[in-house]
């Protein structure tokens, strides 16, 4: 099996709840969230990433759309909000999850960080696959992010990189 596994870093989120105070001291108002999620490419699944759809003969095998990109961006924005993970707000238990959007997941967790007077700042992502070449759809992926963040795609940076054939990814072996 192959996998694809996204890493999320350098999320920045502020709070807008006391402006004067940002500008005195930014250190108490920003927050760093980190996520990371992974999920197999198996056959008869569609591929989403970003939110965008990927032409490739296998997708990811989740319970929802299993979009590790927006996965591991939720749990960048919820950690960095002190709110647990992504699997405590949408448990793969829980059949209202089956086959969602990760895009409907995003705008949840960006209508609690809008509640928390919270927003992000900017965020950085690697997305490690050695199959498919995601590059063509990068732009397309940060504009649908945007759009759900509600800020400019500029403050979104998608990477992607391959395991160079090393490890259990590049081996293909899980």
């Amino acid at each position: 099996t192959i996998e694809l596994r996204v890493a999320c870093f350098g999320l920045r989120i502020f709070s807008t709840r006391n402006p004067e105070r940002e500008t005195r001291n930014l250190f108490n108002a920003m927050r760093i969230g980190f996520g990371y999620d992974v999920h197999r490419l198996v056959s008869g699944r569609k591929l989403i990433l970003g939110g965008v759809p990927i032409p490739h003969e296998k997708g990811l095998e989740g319970h929802s759309d299993a979009d590790v990109l927006l996965h591991a961006l939720c749990d960048g924005i919820l950690g960095a909000m002190g709110e647990g993970d992504i699997g405590k707000h949408f448990p793969n238990t829980d059949p209202r999850f089956r086959g969602i959007s990760s895009l409907e997941l995003l705008k949840s967790v960006a209508m609690m960080m809008s509640r928390k007077k919270w927003s992000v700042e900017n965020l950085d992502t690697t997305v490690v696959a050695e199959q498919p070449m995601i590059g063509p759809f990068i732009p397309q992926m940060a504009e649908k992010i945007a759009g759900v963040l509600k800020i400019p795609a500029g403050k979104i940076n998608i990477k992607a990189t391959t395991s160079e054939g090393m490890g259990f990814i590049g081996e293909k072996k899980g």
